[in-house]
């Protein structure tokens, strides 16, 4: 019985043996495959961090070029509105500039430059004697003609204060302005006027040989004017 025994207590150690080996490989398999998973799980556990850290990066490049998208619309704004005032600016230095530059005026038929302020002082003066403000008028021509006595307005204003003093009684005065406008300004479209109004002022003054002269001058001087007609009627009642 003992011998017969042997052989098989030998055959059960050797499978003993083998079954430890492959519970221990079994073991070993397990281990890696759990090692596999863990490192698997940490690898996924990183991947989302790495996606969350992506998505967040992405969400803050996004505020981010809102917000220099609206710097950008703010400083084309401010730019637009610097040029506007700019331009506004340039045009009032312009505007106020051209308030002092002489200007091209036409008046009775002539064309020449001038300065604002002639302008403006003729033409105020004017306007008085245009309002029947005669004594008024007087003044504001005299005070022109002094200071602008070479200017494109005199001939004008010397016709106009001529004007002012015949119809203020002052006729020798007005005598004077008239032959002042002849002598330096014989072509201008008022001298046939002011060659009447002269003899005017000597009719008021009883002077009626010198009034017959000037009526007779105006006649050969100006023939086609209008005052070289009225001349022809004055010299007709004068005789």
């Amino acid at each position: 019985m003992w011998v017969a025994a042997a052989p098989v207590s030998h055959a059960a150690l050797f499978e003993d043996d083998e079954a430890r080996r492959a519970i221990l490989e079994l073991r070993q398999r397990v281990d890696v495959l759990q090692q596999g998973g863990q490192r698997a799980g940490d690898e996924t556990s990183q991947m989302r961090r790495s996606l969350l850290e992506l998505q967040t990066q992405i969400e803050t490049l996004r505020s981010e070029q809102a917000s220099l998208r609206g710097q950008n619309e703010q400083l084309l704004r401010d730019v637009a509105d610097l040029q506007r005032r700019q331009k506004e600016i340039a045009q009032g230095v312009d505007e106020r500039l051209r308030q002092f530059e002489p200007a091209k005026v036409t008046v009775d038929g002539r064309e020449f430059q001038a300065d604002p302020a002639e302008k403006r002082d003729f033409d105020a003066a004017l306007a008085v004697f245009r309002a029947g403000k005669f004594p008024d008028a007087v003044p504001l021509f005299t005070n022109f003609l002094r200071q602008y006595p070479s200017g494109g307005y005199a001939p004008s204003a010397r016709f106009w204060l001529g004007n002012a003093q015949y119809a203020t009684r002052d006729y020798k005065e007005a005598i004077n302005n008239f032959k002042a406008l002849l002598a330096t300004a014989p072509d201008h479209a008022r001298a046939p006027e002011a060659a009447l109004s002269i003899a005017n002022c000597q009719v008021e003054l009883k002077d009626t040989r010198a009034a017959r002269k000037t009526l007779e001058d105006l006649i050969k001087a100006y023939p086609q004017s209008e005052a070289a007609t009225a001349a022809k009627e004055r010299l007709a009642r004068l005789k």
